[in-house]
C-alpha cells in the first residue's frame, strides 16, 4: 500500500514537473502535492497505531482474563485438597 502512495506521489509530481506553468506556480503544486502525501501517509500510519492498540488492549484483557481463571482454579483447588486432607484425618 505504501508503494502504490509513493508511485501515486510520484506521477502527481512529475506530471507537475512536465507541465507548461510558471515555476512559482509549478513550486506550489509540489509543495501542495507533497503535503497531501505527507497527510495520507500520516493518516495511514495513525490508522495502523490504532488498529495495533486495539490489538494489544484485546490480548491484554484475555491474558488477564486466563490469568483470573487460573487463579480462581488454583483457589478451587486448594480448597478442595484441604478438605480432602481434612476428611482423612477425621477417619
Amino acid at each position: 500500500m505504501l508503494g502504490a502512495l509513493a508511485g501515486v506521489a510520484a506521477g502527481a509530481v512529475l506530471g507537475i514537473l512536465f507541465a507548461p506553468d510558471k515555476g512559482s506556480h509549478t513550486r506550489r503544486k509540489i509543495a501542495k502535492t507533497g503535503e497531501d502525501f505527507t497527510d495520507g501517509l500520516k493518516e495511514k500510519f495513525n490508522d495502523f497505531m490504532e488498529s495495533v492498540t486495539e490489538k494489544f488492549d484485546e490480548v491484554k484483557e484475555n491474558v488477564t482474563e486466563f490469568a483470573d481463571k487460573a487463579e480462581a482454579k488454583k483457589a478451587d483447588l486448594k480448597k478442595d485438597m484441604k478438605a480432602a486432607t481434612d476428611e482423612s484425618f477425621v477417619r
